[in-house]
This record gives C-alpha cells, structure tokens and sequence, in this order.
C-alpha cells in the first residue's frame, strides 16, 4: 500500500473492533493504517476550525426528521432478562437530508433515576466499527449476548449503572448507520465530527429533557480522535452560542490512537518490557528507527518485520487472554468469552432483534465494522486538540488497559509525556473490592489512569474495575486510593 493512497477499511480497519471477523493481522492493523497515511497530513482539525464552519448556527443545522421518541422506544428486546428496570430507545436521526443520510443510536437510561443522571455519549473506533456491537453489547452496555447468540444476560458492571448511555453508530456505512448517497461513504475524521454534532443536536430535540444534562463523551481505540475532535466542536460553538444545549463537562478515552509517533515506539517498547519479542530485535529497532520521521530505513523495516513475525498467534488486544475456541467448555479466568463477537453478530442480525430495534430495511446485513468505507482524512496527532481541551476547563481523562497490545499502555504514557503538563497527584495504587484495580496519576488539568489485567476492550475484560473507574470520571473524583468499594 502506497504512502499516499486513500485508505480502504476493507482489507484493514474492521480488526480494531472484532477480532472474529477479519484476520489482516491484529496486531499489525494500526501499523498499516498509519503507513497508508500520506507523508504530510493537513487538517484544520489541529489549528481550529474553518471560518466558515465558526459562522454557522446551530439552527441551520436542525433537519427535518422522520423518527421520534415514542416510537424509538423498546418494549422489550427478544430473549432480555426479567429484571430490566430502565428504559430503552433505538433509531435513526437524519444529518442530512437531502442525500438521506441517518445515525443509528441505541439509548441505555441509567437504571436509578434517569432525571438525575448525566448523558454520556459513547463512541467505538476502527474507523468504521459499531459501537452498537462492542461497546453495547461486549463492554458497558446493561446486556451480554449468551453463546446461543439468542438470549441476553444482564451484565451488573453497566455503565448506565451511574449515567445514561447514548451508543452512536458512526459514520455512515457503520451497523445499522446509511446513507442513500454512495459518496458518503467516502468520508473521514472532519465529516464524522460535523455529523457527530449534527447528531447530537437533532437528537436533543427528540429528547428535549437531555438539552443543558451534564454531557460525557467517552470512546476507545480510533475514537481517540473522534472524542477530542467533537469536543473541540462542541466548545467552538459553545464561545458563539453561550446557550448551546449540549453542556459538555468532559471526555474521556480509552487504549487510545492519540498520536503516531509515540504509537510506534511505545508500541515496540510494550513488545519487549512484556516479553514478547527478543532483545536483539528490540535493540535493532531503538537503534535503526526514527518514528518521528517520514519514511524508516530498510534496517528499521526489516527488525520491524521480525518483531511482527516474532509475536505468534496471540490474540493482540489482551496479550494473556486466549483466543475464541467454540469447543472450550468453560470460560477463561478472567470470565469473559473471546467468542463474544461471534455472538453478537448472530443476535444482531435476527430480523427480531432488528424489528425491535426499530432498524430499517430489514433484514439489514449488519456487521461489526464496514467493508465499505473509504476514509481519506486524519491528523497524525490529536494531542493539540488535547492542550486546548485542558485549557477549556472541562474534565480530561485518558485511561489504558495494561495487557493491550494493539494501542498499550506505553504508547498513551509516550504521548501524555509530549504534553508536557505538571504533576498534581503523584501515582499510586487505586482499589476494587479489596484488590489493586490499576493505578492514577493526576497532572494539571488532566488524569491518567490504567486498569490493570484489562486488554484494549478495558470493560469487557474487567468490567467492576472499569465501573468504578467511570465511576469516579462522572463524580469529578480520582479512583479510590482506599480497599473500599466505590463501584457504585
């Protein structure tokens, strides 16, 4: 694949969402992404906004809509548990209309007094995966799918435990999202932003109680450029319209895409402090690359060729979890079942399910990430966007799974470094039920905070961890530095 050709999702992104469905090499699938990147990325994303963009309204971007609140509500979805005590919603909203193009959402309110609670917009990478399929249905949303791929489980450690959870399918092409203009589906980081926003706005006239609720966005993997990037939008807005109904407190993201160059070397380094490749292959690499650079040597290539071989058949989003074995006949230690994708996918393309979710066109062909996007903008950094977002006041959290391989841990601690902020709460140990459940430092402005045992899907592999860590990010408070149990 050429420096400068467009990226096509096909052959390479889908694996950053589902790992049962596309085998371009897990481990490797960021790497090409970013070698398919042009050797000079221009973006308006990292110095502003268009002047054009700045003088629009949000009026102007209000759309005409077809769907609304009471009949995006669900009754039931097929085969859920009994003791469901929240209300859930599902459907499209229209970003535009004139080429008929609609972002599917499914809404989870908070099981304890919805009226209450923050609205927490939730995003999954790729670019181009559902955050329908991994983030609803495999890490925080209130419902697991049973290996039947039929019937749900409730899962305890829900996010919508302490807020109610917005999952958006975004952009276009992504589950169940469409657009009727084929054009649309060539797109990229500033188009998913605007219709992000536009998203937003339309959806909060359907569900008016929501306009001026403190709002969340949180998002892992290539929404660590989504993320900060509506963030950025939303408070561009906010400084020409003081009355804009969406109030963003804060963002969050996890197991990140932040920047390019400390992805590459920290994720080298990650490789060789867990003993995944030899010392000579690491030695060759800090010796021979300079991932700051525009192009690497032929010696880079080849120790970087080596490390890719070296690492074996391990599954590269959680390094000590074992890879989906339909024949196991009882769950890993830690609990969650690496067939999980597949269940999804089954129950998620049940005419039923999809009749309960209010989808159109069924039976629709979902899928856990697009085969049919072409993205063809992206920043090699967000970290501007970052140092502008802690100078804003709202509240700027990045946390990482420890046993990720794909974006580790090393390679958010690499780039936070590049910010270059001062430390307000050295590092130290925080606790879930009585036990380590990861670690926290607090610098000016922004807090960083691990998950430990947790791989790239932080809520699936450690869900109570995770809950408390959410926890305390809508609380305003740092993780718990006690033994007690602050998960709820």
């Amino acid at each position: 694949m050429k420096a400068n050709s467009v990226l096509t999702l096909s052959l390479i992104l889908c694996c950053l969402s589902a790992q049962q469905y596309c085998y371009a090499g897990e481990a490797d699938v960021l790497r090409e992404f970013l070698k398919a990147r042009p050797a000079k990325t221009t973006s308006i994303i990292n110095h502003g906004l268009a002047a054009s963009e700045k003088q629009r309204s949000v009026s102007e971007l209000i759309v005409p809509q077809a769907g609304s609140k009471e009949n995006d509500k669900i009754s039931a979805l097929p085969e859920q548990p009994s003791a469901v005590r929240f209300n859930q919603y599902a459907g499209y909203v229209t970003v535009d209309a004139n080429a008929g193009r609609a972002l599917f959402y499914y809404l989870a309110e908070s099981s304890g007094d919805p009226s209450t609670k923050p609205l927490v917009l939730w995003l999954n990478g790729g670019p181009g995966c559902s955050s329908l399929g991994a983030g609803a249905m495999t890490e925080l949303g209130p419902f697991r799918v049973n290996n039947d791929g039929k019937t749900l489980w409730l899962n305890q450690f829900a996010w919508n435990n302490v807020a109610n959870i917005l999952f958006l399918e975004s952009p276009a092409g992504v589950g169940f999202s469409y657009s009727n203009t084929s054009s649309d589906y060539t797109t990229g980081d500033e188009k998913t932003r605007k219709d992000s926003f536009t998203f937003l706005l339309n959806w909060m006239e359907r569900f008016p109680e929501y306009k001026h609720r403190d709002f969340y966005i949180v998002g892992e993997s290539y929404a660590g450029h989504y993320v900060p990037q509506l963030a950025q939008l939303v408070l561009s807005h906010r400084k020409t319209e003081p009355n804009l109904v969406i109030n963003l407190q804060g963002i969050a993201t996890g197991n990140a895409l932040l920047d390019d160059e400390t992805m590459r070397r920290g994720s080298y380094d990650f490789y060789w402090t867990h003993a995944l490749i030899s010392d000579e292959v690491h030695d060759g690499i800090v010796k021979n690359c300079n991932f700051s650079a525009e192009t690497t040597s032929e010696a880079c290539d080849e120790y970087i060729k080596q490390a890719g071989s070296s690492l074996g058949n391990i599954y590269g989003y959680d390094i000590y979890a074992p890879l989906c074995n339909p024949n196991a006949t009882s769950l890993p230690v830690c609990g969650f079942d690496p067939c999980s994708d597949n269940y999804v996918n089954s129950y998620l393309n049940s005419a039923e399910v999809q009749k309960a979710l209010n989808v159109r066109g069924i039976p629709y062909s979902w899928a856990p990430c697009s085969t049919d996007l072409t993205w063809q903008d992206w920043p090699p950094t967000v970290l501007p966007i970052f140092q502008g977002l802690m100078k804003s006041g709202i509240r700027v959290w990045i946390y990482s799974g420890d046993t990720d391989n794909v974006l580790a841990v090393t390679t958010t601690r690499y780039a936070i470094k590049k910010i270059k902020t001062a430390v307000k709460t050295p590092w130290y140990p925080w606790y879930f039920q009585g036990e380590v459940g990861g670690y926290a430092v607090e610098y000016e402005n922004l807090t960083f905070v691990t998950v430990r045992g947790a791989g790239h899907f932080v809520p699936s592999y450690q869900p109570g961890r995770a809950l408390t860590m959410f926890s305390s990010f809508i609380n305003g408070t740092l993780p718990p530095s006690s033994y007690i149990n602050h998960h709820s």
